[in-house]
Formats: structure tokens, C-alpha cells, sequence
């Protein structure tokens, strides 16, 4: 248990006693003991009290009679409640009941067990999205000055309620709450995959649980935009659905931001042929020529559809990062000389944001603070319109984020980046990366580093958690990081990680979940394992060779060069130790299972990740026993045919079994995440998915379909090593057996 804090009170007597004698320190100890069990007020950290509650409020202490009720609620609104009042109190009424099976009704007049939700007589210091919560033998009160604060209110009811011996209580204690960043973002990328709705809905209620307040949803091809319908994929989201979304999204207090790639990142644009004549170098479909007046007349477009498919939200998103070709054509090679490669990028920001600003909307995009003029090829008498909101950079110039300041003063906002976990394969490097062949830390170190002192500092406008879908990874094994960035942008003063970490796994998963850090931890390492078989590693991290398979046999004397278990000998025992490792991985989500842990989804999630690694570490051990039969069977061509038959025909059985695997794996992996989302690269009747690989080289885009998880294993051609062996069979039972 943490050490509680000393109230003011008690302070006092510590400090008029200091330097007296003994007895009477004691006396004033035994006075505050006194004081402390009467009064009943002070400072406690609630994992003390078994709670663990996300974002951890700015306020706790411990005071009043504990909360106590039955299975039987009664909620009270004020007389003057809002339409929106009444969906909290209504959403509060089917959470207690989906979570807790306490049935509670809306009534007017306060008795035993009320819960009061009040937007009356709140400290002003709350501001619009603070609440108060305070606890009485009877009656539980939460008060707040807008309609923000009392939903936010009601979140925090739902993870301090426990349940006691004869019912449910909430201990006596008082949260003051209030936000240390004003406005708090999830970046969600379906680049590479669309979500179902209920998905999506579902989605959006566990980010407002944790008081996130912005979905920034790029959502490329994943909408039929109405002006260009040959842009959106078969079975986008349709405008009256991402309307409906839309509203559906701000019932829970978060605005969707549609997020429409402007000048880079536009692949899903570029690679239709009738669009072709817009792109900054022919080659590439990845980015458009800022100086081409068709770039605009085709952005503007689909940016008025996102906008009418968003109502009521006050931002857009254009993206336009990683503009590698900027510059390259000829037109604009000249005016990059004149203006500078930043001038050229803020010369179609600027444009952009002009059209879109007349519209009503502020404008977000993946730019730096300052960045015009600390860039490589800095701006030359451009500069970024007023009203732009920045919400990338990896240099903030930290400690003091001077850049930030100074474009605050300048008239922008800044959203704090808190950057992409990484685009590791099958999962995410929660707990360390590999950079440079070592061990670094991970991307909690790097969120809490990042956003503790950016909430502390005050400067920030917003903050932005990013997730790229580069690796095409479920969006839920993302939770973590949406979480942490969820608390900390919140409150960046407390908990520290490790609790905060322990403290996730128990909202999220409930307290019957054990063993979950392990469980992380050990998919983070076998994320790795897994990136570095085959020539998966190469896709997005450079030259790392690749994997053969063992050599046929061949010839009157079945000659082969046995060189494949001495080549991979190392992948060989690191295949032995994961697949021990994978087991315990099964082990663990099998015993959450049993256990009755909420959010099983992501149980089943993690459960098919863990089969894919641990099939490639059977694949390795298998070819390794391939290369062992194909030995054995050339040592009894010597000495007995038929014996040395049978042992390639182990090797057959070997490579069919392991083939057999793969496919059983795959489409578990396929089913599993498909019960959340469409297929992937899915066509329907009306329409044809058209697939083209992007300048990027992103993982998940290697394939049209979810295949791009074994292909680099299907690359290895197995099946044609397969029907080698059997003609080879063949040749050698007419030569010897028959």
C-alpha cells in the first residue's frame, strides 16, 4: 500500500509540535489517528482500495459514509436536464446493468440508494468537463457544470463501484476531476481493413469510457464518396452510414474527424487510371503534384463528401505526410528552388485550408510545429495559414517544447503526437523495440515520457494517439496504447507506469485477469521472432536475407547437400525456445478464458496471433526434420530400398502435415478477425475490388487479401518442393521397388 498523505489539518500539528518532546509528539500522533478515523478526509490513492480507475483522477480523498445499495437503483436528473442528460442517465441505467446486473430507473424524487447526476452548483474550477463525485450512506452525487463533465462522471461511477457482501458499494470518498489536455484523440487507420459498424460503435464506447473526445478515422477507400464513387471499395461505408456514425459517436461526447489524405498517402486516389494524370511523377501513385490545378478540383470533392458525411464536428484531417516525390517533376523541381520543398508542401496546405476553412471547418495535418522553419528545405516566403493545427512531431524541443510555444503565438494549435507503437508484425512492441539489433525501450516508456510532461506543460491544445495499419495488426491489440494515451493526456501527474499498467489490465480485463503483463510481453517477443522468419523482416526493415528450403534429393545414390540444419541452427533453437514460450502464451489466455475475464474478444484475438507465431516455429523444426528424413533416406539407399523409400516418404508426410497446418491456422486467423470486419480485400456484385501494390511498401499491402500474414512462407514454395519429392519418389520406386 502507498503511503497516504497528510491533510492540512494534520499538517498543522506536526508543525506546532516540531522540536517539542517526545510525549507530546505522541500525543498529537494519537490526536491525528483520532482526527483521521472521525474526519474521515484525506488524500488515497483508490488501487489501495482494490480500484482501478482510468484516467486516474486529478483529486481523491477519502471522506464520508461509504455508498452502499442493493441490485435496485434509483437515478435523479435535474428538472431542467438536457436532451443529452437524459442519454447519460439512460446509457449509466444499461451499463449497470450489462456490467454490474443492477437494474436502475430515472426518477424525480431523492430516496435510499439515488444516484444524483446534477449540472447545478459545481465548482467552477471543473470547467465543462470536471465533474465532482461525492458519497453518502444513502446517496451517491455527481455534479458537473456541462453535459461533458456529468457523462465523464458517470464513466468514472462504473469502474469505483464493488461489490460488497450483501450488494454493492462505492467506499466513501470524493473525486474532484477535470482534464489536463482539453482535447484527446485517437488516430484509427482502416487503410488496409474496414471495421463492421457494430464494430465501430463498439469501438467508440470503449474510447468514451476512457474520456477520449476526438476520432480522427482515416478511412481512405473505406467510404463511397458520392462524387467519385470509383474511389470508395466494395462495401464502403455509405454517406447516410458515416452519418449515422457520426451522430451515433457524438451521443458519447467524441467527434469524428474524417481524416482524407491530401498530398502524400494517396495511393487509394492515384492508383485509378482516370486519375493517373494528377500524380507528382508517373511512376508513383502515392502522391499528387501540388502544382497541378485537377490535384484540387479532386481533393475538394471528396474533402466537401467527408465534411457532409461528418456533421456537427469542427475538424478535418488532410494528412499530406511523407511526401517523398515532393519536388521531383519539373514544374515543381523550379518552384521548390524559389520557395524551399517546405514552401511547396505549405503552398497546398495553404490552399487547402482556405477552401475547407470557408467551409466551417478547422484543418488538421501531419505537420510540425515550426517545421517550415526547421526543416531541411525550410520555407521561403511562405508561411502556414492562420489556423492550422499541427499534430505531428517527433522533437517538440523538449523539455521546454519552445516550437510549440512559438506557434501557439503564433495563432495555431498543437495536438501532442504521441507516436505509432510501431509497425511490428502480428503485435505491438508495448514493452521494448529492436533498433539496431538491441533492446530499447517500448512505446508505454516512450507514451508516458512523451505525454506526462506535455499534459504537466499546459501548451498543448490536444493530443493525437496514432496508429498506423501498416502491418494490418486487429484493431483492438491497439487498446493498450489508446488507453494509456486516453489516461495521460488526462491526468499526466499520476499513476506511474507500472501501476497504471497493472491498472489497465484490470479495467479493461477485469479482476479476475492474470498474468496479462506476461502474456503481453511474450507476444512482443514473439512479434519479433515471427518478423525475422522467412523474408518478412525485409519488407519494412532492410536487408535481412531470407530462408531456403532443404535440398531435394537427386540421382542414382539419392545425393543432396546436407547443409540446411547447420545453416539455420540458430533459427532452429530459437524456434525450439518460442514454441515453448507460445505454449505458456496458450496457457494463459485459456485460464482467462475459464476465468470469465470481459472483453473476451481480444482472448481469441491473441490466441490466433500465438498460433501463426507458433506455426513458424513447427515450420522451422519441420524443415529441419525434412533435411533429417531426406539424410536418413540417403544413408538406406546404401543398405535397404524399401526402408529408404519409406523414409522419404516421412519427408512427404512432413511437408503435407506442415502445409496442412498452415492452412488450418490461416483461416482460423481469417475467421477469428472476421467476425468484427469485412474481408479483406472483399468484392461484391455491383463492384470489383481493384488492387495495386503502393509506393510504401506497407506489410499489409503486400497482399490484396489477409494473406500477406503467410506469405512469405507460401514464397518458400513448399507445395513445388512437394511435387519435386513425389516425382523424385516416383523415379526411384521404378528404379529400385518395383
Amino acid at each position: 500500500m502507498k503511503k497516504v498523505k497528510r491533510n492540512k489539518f494534520i499538517n498543522i500539528w506536526f508543525t506546532e509540535v516540531k522540536g517539542n518532546n517526545i510525549s507530546l509528539i505522541l500525543l498529537c500522533l494519537s490526536i491525528s489517528v483520532f482526527l483521521i478515523s472521525s474526519i474521515k478526509c484525506y488524500a488515497i490513492e483508490l488501487s489501495s482500495l482494490g480500484i482501478h480507475v482510468i484516467p486516474y483522477p486529478q483529486q481523491v480523498t477519502l471522506e464520508g459514509e461509504d455508498f452502499t445499495f442493493n441490485n435496485q437503483l434509483t437515478i435523479v436528473l435535474d428538472q431542467d436536464f438536457s436532451a443529452i442528460d437524459q442519454f447519460t442517465a439512460d446509457e449509466l441505467i444499461k451499463d449497470l446493468k450489462r456490467e454490474w446486473n443492477i437494474d436502475a430507473k430515472i426518477t424525480d424524487i431523492r430516496g435510499d440508494n439515488s444516484i444524483i447526476l446534477t449540472r447545478h452548483n459545481a465548482p467552477e474550477m471543473l470547467g465543462g468537463q470536471g465533474y465532482q463525485i461525492t458519497t453518502g450512506k444513502d446517496e451517491l452525487v455527481i455534479k458537473a457544470n456541462g453535459e461533458d463533465g456529468l457523462f465523464y462522471g458517470t464513466q468514472t461511477l462504473l469502474q469505483i463501484i464493488q461489490k460488497a457482501r450483501d450488494g454493492y458499494k462505492v467506499p466513501g470518498l470524493g473525486i474532484l476531476d477535470w482534464p489536463d489536455i482539453q482535447k484527446r484523440a485517437v488516430h484509427y487507420d482502416t487503410k488496409h481493413h474496414q471495421d463492421k459498424k457494430s464494430y465501430v460503435k463498439s469501438f467508440i464506447k470503449d474510447l468514451a469510457r476512457y474520456k477520449i473526445n476526438i476520432l480522427v478515422w482515416e478511412w481512405e477507400d473505406k467510404f463511397a464518396y458520392p462524387s467519385h464513387p470509383e474511389i470508395g471499395a466494395p462495401g464502403a461505408f455509405t454517406l447516410k452510414e458515416m452519418q449515422e456514425l457520426t451522430r451515433y459517436a457524438q451521443q458519447y461526447h467524441i467527434q469524428i474527424v474524417p481524416l482524407v489524405q491530401g498530398l502524400g498517402h494517396v495511393s487509394f486516389i492515384l492508383k485509378w487510371p482516370q486519375h493517373k494524370h494528377l500524380r507528382e511523377i508517373e511512376a508513383s501513385n502515392w502522391e499528387f503534384c501540388p502544382l497541378n490545378e485537377g490535384s484540387y478540383d479532386l481533393l475538394f470533392d471528396l474533402w466537401d463528401d467527408a465534411i457532409e458525411a461528418t456533421p456537427g464536428s469542427e475538424y478535418i484531417h488532410i494528412g499530406s505526410d511523407e511526401t517523398y516525390e515532393l519536388g521531383t517533376c519539373e514544374r515543381c523541381k523550379v518552384k521548390a528552388e524559389e520557395i524551399g520543398k517546405s514552401g511547396l508542401y505549405f503552398l497546398f496546405i495553404n490552399r487547402a485550408a482556405e477552401h475547407l476553412q470557408a467551409l466551417g471547418r478547422k484543418v488538421m495535418c501531419w505537420a510540425s510545429p515550426m517545421g517550415w522553419k526547421e526543416s531541411k528545405s525550410p520555407a521561403k516566403g511562405i508561411k502556414p495559414i492562420k489556423g492550422l493545427v499541427f499534430t505531428e512531431s517527433y522533437n517538440y524541443n523538449t523539455p521546454d517544447f519552445n516550437y510549440v510555444k512559438e506557434a501557439k503565438t503564433l495563432g495555431y494549435e498543437t495536438f501532442a503526437y504521441d507516436p505509432n507503437p510501431g509497425i511490428e508484425q502480428l503485435f505491438l512492441p508495448f514493452f521494448y523495440r529492436i533498433r539496431n539489433n538491441k533492446k530499447v525501450i517500448g512505446s508505454l516508456e516512450n507514451s508516458y515520457n512523451l505525454l506526462t510532461s506535455a499534459a504537466i506543460s499546459g501548451v498543448f491544445d490536444g493530443m493525437i494517439n496514432t496508429s498506423w495499419d501498416d502491418a494490418g495488426l486487429h484493431n483492438q491489440l491497439w487498446m493498450l496504447s489508446f488507453v494509456t494515451s486516453a489516461g495521460y493526456s488526462w491526468n499526466g501527474s499520476k499513476p506511474d507506469l507500472a501501476e497504471f499498467t497493472g491498472s489497465f489490465f484490470k479495467n479493461y480485463y477485469g479482476n479476475s485477469a492474470v498474468n496479462m503483463e506476461e502474456l503481453f510481453y511474450l507476444l512482443n517477443e514473439g512479434s519479433y521472432y515471427y518478423a525475422e522468419t522467412f523474408e518478412r523482416k525485409v519488407w519494412h526493415h532492410g536487408d535481412v536475407g531470407k530462408t531456403h528450403l532443404p535440398d531435394l534429393p537427386r540421382g542414382d545414390a539419392l545425393e543432396y547437400d546436407p547443409f540446411w540444419n547447420r545453416e539455420y541452427k540458430e533459427m532452429i533453437d530459437r524456434s525450439r525456445d518460442e514454441l515453448v514460450k507460445m505454449g505458456r502464451v496458450l496457457q494463459i489466455i485459456e485460464n482467462n478464458k475459464k476465468s470469465g475475464v470481459k472483453n473476451s474478444y481480444d482472448f481469441e484475438l491473441f490466441r490466433t496471433v500465438t498460433e501463426v507465431i507458433r506455426h513458424t516455429c513447427l515450420t522451422y523444426l519441420d524443415l529441419s526434420n525434412l533435411e533429417y528424413a531426406i539424410t536418413e533416406a540417403h544413408r538406406k539407399t546404401f543398405t535397404n530400398h524399401k526402408e529408404a523409400y519409406n523414409s522419404l516418404a516421412k519427408a512427404q508426410n512432413i511437408i503435407e502435415n506442415s502445409l496442412k497446418r498452415r492452412q488450418e491456422v490461416f483461416n482460423d486467423l481469417v475467421t477469428t478477425w472476421e467476425e468484427t470486419r469485412f474481408p479483406k480485400g472483399m468484392s461484391t456484385k455491383n463492384k470489383e475490388y481493384f488492387w495495386q501494390q503502393d509506393r510504401a511498401r506497407h506489410f499489409a499491402n503486400r497482399r490484396p487479401d489477409m494473406s500477406y500474414h503467410i506469405y512469405d512462407e507460401q514464397l518458400l514454395d513448399m507445395e513445388g518442393y512437394l511435387e519435386k519429392l513425389k516425382e523424385y519418389m516416383e523415379y526411384y520406386k521404378d528404379a529400385y521397388l518395383d
